[in-house]
């Protein structure tokens, strides 16, 4: 699991929304969700649970595939 692979992903699937949308809609911070992003933070288990709903993909797919 590297942080920068996760990073892009996200990005990817985060798509024409705004930061700003999504962490409204997942309950978490702009800049959290921002450091998950650019790699210099993996969330927590939790937080990877609510992303992947949030995202519509499983767990491992978003983090644990490479």
């Amino acid at each position: 699991m590297r942080p920068d692979k996760i990073g892009v992903r996200l990005r990817r699937l985060r798509g024409d929304r705004t930061l700003e949308e999504v962490a409204n809609a997942i309950d978490s911070s702009v800049s959290a969700l921002s450091m998950y992003e650019h790699g210099e933070r993996v969330p927590r288990d939790p937080m990877k649970q609510v992303l992947a709903n949030y995202y519509r993909v499983s767990v491992e797919d978003l983090f644990y595939c490479d």
